[in-house]
């Protein structure tokens, strides 16, 4: 596998079927939209602002984190590999007034042409959805500038992200809908860290985030 194939075609396949619903709250992307401004928060707090600052979301689906982060100030790429969920966030945008920029790209082959560019970049639950998670941080870390910030979220691979994430919000509930989520893809932190430090990142900081669907 090259680094231009790190791309799982069903996982693509199963976000543009819900791509028209991205942007409703009450939708399959409302967990999405609920931790969103704790996630922006986070960013801001962490990376000290974003305003003036060149930001980059890797796996931006809909833009739900790329639009807010351009609404503090930050000149913003939103990058995706789903055709139909760019063009709902380019909708979004342009009904919303946002300025921002969506590329179909991967990871690996925008770092190829970019390396170094970015002040702050974000990684919010993409690295589960990929075959090589350690190909894409890896990406993140040559785009950032020295001295910049890489955010990661990603799902914690245990019983309690099983009940919650494919029990509960999957089977139960109906949140989302079966098999959006793979539990055996979920990465736990000690795996995150194990890879990160393969890269020349330094970690700065480990958060929890617990969500519950009830």
């Amino acid at each position: 596998m090259t680094k231009a194939q790190n791309v799982d075609p069903s996982e693509i396949k199963k976000f543009e079927e819900m791509a028209s619903r991205w942007w409703d709250l009450e939708g399959e992307f409302k967990p999405l939209h609920q931790i969103n401004p704790l996630r922006l928060n986070y960013v801001l707090e962490k990376a000290d602002g974003l305003f003036g600052k060149k930001v980059l979301d890797v796996g931006c689906g809909g833009g739900i984190l790329a639009e807010s982060m351009a609404k503090e100030g930050a000149t913003v790429t939103g990058l995706d590999m789903g055709k139909e969920p760019l063009e709902v966030a380019r909708l979004h945008a342009l009904e919303t007034g946002t300025k921002l920029t969506y590329i179909q790209s991967t990871i690996e082959d925008h770092a190829a042409e970019n390396a170094g560019t970015y002040d702050v970049v974000t990684c919010m639950e993409m690295l589960e959805h990929v075959p090589d998670p350690l190909s894409v941080i890896r990406s993140c870390a040559a785009l950032v500038k020295p001295g910049g910030h890489v955010f990661f979220s990603t799902l914690n691979r245990n019983i309690k992200s099983y009940l919650f994430a494919i029990v509960g919000a999957e089977k139960l509930l109906k949140i989302v809908p079966e098999g959006t989520h793979d539990h055996e893809k979920f990465i736990k932190p000690a795996e995150m860290m194990k890879m990160i430090d393969q890269t020349d990142l330094t970690e700065m900081g480990i958060t929890g985030l617990h969500y519950n669907p009830l």
